[in-house]
């Protein structure tokens, strides 16, 4: 039927909760585009008829431009809504995504990624001062500026700024300033602990 392959794609990401990003539909969108090149060749044959004196055509001609716009608009909406996921990603999990992520997103989608990551670290380099100003920090206003934390990993050394290296191993707790550990929460380094 025309137009349901496109419209398949956009259910598919209604579906998907929380913003949830499924996995690229590669085939899908080549067969919608073959289905839309298809329709456009069949009516642009149909239309060196029209003119040529047969109206009967006329409205079989209009119901295909119908269905290619609807193809166009399910498609662009099927991009759109991925690529604002996907921005909706970066201030989720930072300028590294998991592998898992990843490999739901088509090659495009990993360049967008990195270009809009590049963009964005060029931009908050530009603000603050010579330091910067980190946009990403801070997304709902802090209670307090110090969190404990639980590390869910082996992380490592880690520097605050007073100079103090902490050794971040696994299922140790600390007393943080939450602006230096919100990325790694995010990362699921460390989580925070709730009294």
């Amino acid at each position: 039927m025309a137009a349901e392959r496109c419209l398949e794609l956009v259910r598919e990401l209604h579906r998907a909760a929380g913003g949830h990003l499924p996995p690229f539909r590669t085939d899908e969108m080549r067969q919608a585009l073959e289905e839309m090149r298809a329709l456009y060749e069949r009516n642009q044959a149909d239309v060196s008829e029209a003119k040529s004196g047969r109206t009967d055509l006329i409205f079989l001609i209009r119901f295909r431009h119908c269905c290619l716009l609807r193809n166009q608009r399910c498609l662009l909406a099927y991009l759109y809504d991925r690529l604002l996921r996907i921005r909706a990603l970066r201030w989720e999990y930072g300028s590294v995504l998991p592998n898992t992520i990843q490999f739901h997103m088509s090659s495009e989608e990993v360049e967008w990624f990195n270009q809009y990551k590049k963009s964005l670290a060029t931009y908050m380099r530009s603000v603050g001062g010579e330091e910067g100003l980190d946009l990403t920090q801070d997304i709902k206003p802090p209670k307090s500026l110090y969190i404990e934390v639980r590390c869910l990993r082996d992380h490592g050394e880690f520097e605050i700024d007073d100079g103090t290296t902490i050794l971040l191993k696994k299922n140790s707790q600390h007393f943080l300033p939450r602006w230096k550990c919100e990325q790694l929460i995010r990362q699921g380094v460390l989580e925070h602990v709730l009294s």
